[in-house]
């Protein structure tokens, strides 16, 4: 009896996989009485073995209503932080990079005539933030020695749109050029679409390069993308909906979009994805699920994101729907390492997970 049991928890529920091996589970933040949230607004970054991400540190303010409100204290102040790892996330420091505070009064600073050096440095590191989630300003920052200081703050123009509401989310191209994928206020200033831009001059200028699908239903949003370049001109991107997360596919270079598939139907109430690629050229993409079992998951795709494999399940001990927001690298010894925010306990701090597994 003992063994069945043993060999019934082990079980995935249904249409879900194991993992390889079991994931393991560290905290890269966590302190009570804190809020830390939304990594994948920040961006993460690997060199190596060395990891380092983004995430914003606040204070925990139970919500009570089961609606969808952030239990965090808008009242006090929060924090944009860094988090790196020298172990390839087994254990983590915390940074707070003084750059990375706006100036008194100031969202955002003027473009300088040289932005911050080459993009293919190998320390470097661009993050981009938002003011607001429909109507912007956005700005974005640079760094050349793996987030130990950081160059700017630089304004994202608006490309013709109601506003920007910038995550980060880029590809180098080379030494001054870039590409990089924004949420764009709808017609109606509410969000959200994606557009896909770039710089050919180290950032000193950016122009519109294409739409990534057309403008959503008025009940509806794309936004939050996570793309990868697999080409000289074909990009992938997936996008986070209302409901469900979309992929799209470009062959020249960004101008024009089909759309492949949706990698995950259902998220629970709406989360972005993460977009990786693996060493031996399959593709994982992770999420976090806002309904019961509130939970961390991934799926892989054989056939650069045409169709996907069934949800392989991470972590599934979430206290409740305020969850998410992952980003995941690979480190040198093919390992994945997910890091998103999260809770336990629907009553108790948001903290910041990585999770360490095999795809």
């Amino acid at each position: 009896m003992r063994i069945l049991r043993r060999t019934l928890l082990q079980l995935p529920l249904a249409g879900m996989v194991l993992g390889a091996t079991a994931p393991r589970h560290r905290d890269v933040f966590s302190k009570p009485g804190r809020f830390g949230g939304w990594p994948a607004n920040h961006g993460m970054w690997a060199w190596g073995d060395e990891l380092l991400v983004g995430f914003e540190a606040g204070w925990f303010k139970a919500n009570s209503k089961e609606g969808r409100e952030h239990s965090i204290d808008y009242s006090k102040p929060a924090e944009h932080v860094l988090a790196r790892s020298l172990d390839g996330g087994e254990t983590w420091s915390l940074e707070k990079p003084a750059a990375l505070i706006a100036p008194e009064g100031m969202l955002v600073a003027g473009v300088p005539v040289e932005p911050g050096g080459k993009f293919t440095t190998p320390g470097f590191a661009l993050t981009a933030r938002m003011t607001s989630i429909h109507v912007g300003p956005s700005r974005f920052l640079v760094t050349g020695d793996k987030g130990k200081n950081w160059q700017g703050p630089f304004i994202i123009p608006d490309f013709g749109t109601p506003g920007i509401a910038a995550r980060t989310d880029y590809i180098v191209d080379g030494p001054q050029s870039l590409t990089m994928f924004l949420t764009a206020a709808k017609a109606n200033k509410k969000e959200g679409r994606v557009i896909c831009v770039g710089t050919v001059d180290g950032g000193k200028n950016f122009s519109l390069v294409g739409n990534v699908g057309p403008e959503p239903a008025a009940e509806d949003f794309a936004i939050m993308p996570s793309s990868l370049r697999l080409g000289p001109k074909t990009l992938l991107s997936t996008i986070r909906h209302r409901k469900f997360i979309a992929a799209w596919r470009s062959e020249d270079n960004g101008a024009n979009w089909t759309q492949l598939s949706q990698p995950v139907d259902d998220t629970g109430g709406g989360n972005p994805p993460a977009l990786v690629r693996l060493k031996d050229g399959r593709m994982v993409l992770t999420y976090g699920f806002r309904n019961k079992p509130y939970s961390i998951r991934a799926r892989v795709s054989k056939d650069e994101g045409r169709t996907w494999g069934p949800d392989i399940m991470l972590r599934d001990d979430g206290g409740a729907w305020d969850l998410g927001y992952t980003r995941t690298v690979q480190r040198k010894d093919g390992k994945l390492v997910t890091v998103y925010y999260y809770n336990t306990n629907a009553g108790a701090e948001r903290f910041i997970g990585a999770t360490i597994w095999e795809a």
